[in-house]
């Protein structure tokens, strides 16, 4: 049990430093090829920091263990939204600019293709396909429309050389591959060990473990006042979980989601994804009343979750 723990706390670690490393390389590259800073928030570093889950989720998928991986993108994308921006906004209050709007309604669309996905048991590489086909869509269409706060929130911690931009993001990919690897490899030990399901292990453990590059990035641009970095990131990053990750994971295990995910997570999943969205149509900041209610949300399902 002990080599098991050291493991899963060693991929944690590596899953933090790579993913620290993959952010900076990528932010940097994305300055030093011109698109816009808030492309970078909503694309670039949404895509970087989704680089654990993606590694975690292949990493288990590639071990046959697709419990895991569901697991690991419903409770990414839970994590981001109510443990990550709650405790960003706890920090420090987020004041929504307006940023963010169209894509929260691509989120919660995406969320509720995933639900029938997950509730009508369908799987297949093809099914695959279109969601990786839907990343590249939205890729696309996010840099031919960059939206009207394209110019703010400029990340001053990128590397001002590309070559140094270049060498975190590869070192950092790698940190993360491994850190996958060793993450996985313990998830799968603990609920062995622990008679504990493998989605359960996927939506707490791992999915908590693969959000930390997440949670430092919009912590960081919450306490810089950088609100459309901090919503960009937990919003995009909630995209590429659903379409890149899931895409990439029912490619490589063609087979239905985890049926249990069906019901209360996915419901959990549905309400923050609208809650998301009404904040950033309606709300003019999110506070730290707010940011506690949804941290304690979080920590509620959790408790659920092992009960």
């Amino acid at each position: 049990m002990l080599n098991a723990i050291l493991l899963s706390l060693a991929g944690l670690v590596g899953l933090a430093i790579g993913g620290e490393l993959l952010v900076r390389g990528a932010v940097g590259i994305a300055q030093k090829l011109g698109v816009s800073t808030l492309f970078t928030g909503l694309v670039i570093v949404g895509f970087a920091t989704s680089m654990p889950e993606m590694v975690a989720s292949v990493q288990a998928a590639l071990a046959g263990s697709p419990e895991i991986a569901w697991g690991n993108i419903v409770g990414s994308n839970l994590a981001n939204t109510l443990l990550i921006l709650g405790v960003s906004a706890l920090v420090t209050p987020i004041v929504l600019i307006g940023t963010g709007r169209r894509d929260a309604v691509v989120a919660l669309g995406v969320t509720l293709l995933l639900w029938a996905l997950i509730a009508s048991q369908m799987g297949g590489r093809w099914i695959g396909l279109v969601l990786l086909g839907g990343i590249l869509a939205y890729i696309v269409w996010r840099y031919r429309h960059p939206g009207a706060n394209a110019g703010e929130d400029m990340e001053d911690d990128a590397p001002s050389k590309g070559w140094l931009a270049g060498l975190l993001f590869v070192v950092g990919l790698g940190i993360l591959v491994a850190g996958g690897n060793a993450l996985v490899t313990g998830a799968i030990s603990l609920a062995t060990i622990f008679k504990v399901p493998e989605t359960v292990i996927g939506l707490t453990v791992v999915a908590v473990g693969t959000s930390l590059p997440e949670l430092a990035a919009s912590i960081a641009a919450a306490l810089r006042g950088k609100s459309a970095l901090a919503i960009g990131n937990v919003v995009g990053s909630n995209i590429y979980n659903i379409l890149l990750i899931g895409g990439a994971t029912m490619t490589l295990a063609p087979q239905a989601a985890p049926f249990e995910l069906a019901g209360l997570q996915m419901a959990l999943l549905t309400a923050s994804a609208l809650i998301l969205l009404a904040l950033l149509w309606k709300a003019k900041s999110i506070g730290r009343v707010l940011g506690a209610v949804l941290v304690a949300a979080f920590a509620a399902n959790v408790v659920l979750v092992f009960n």
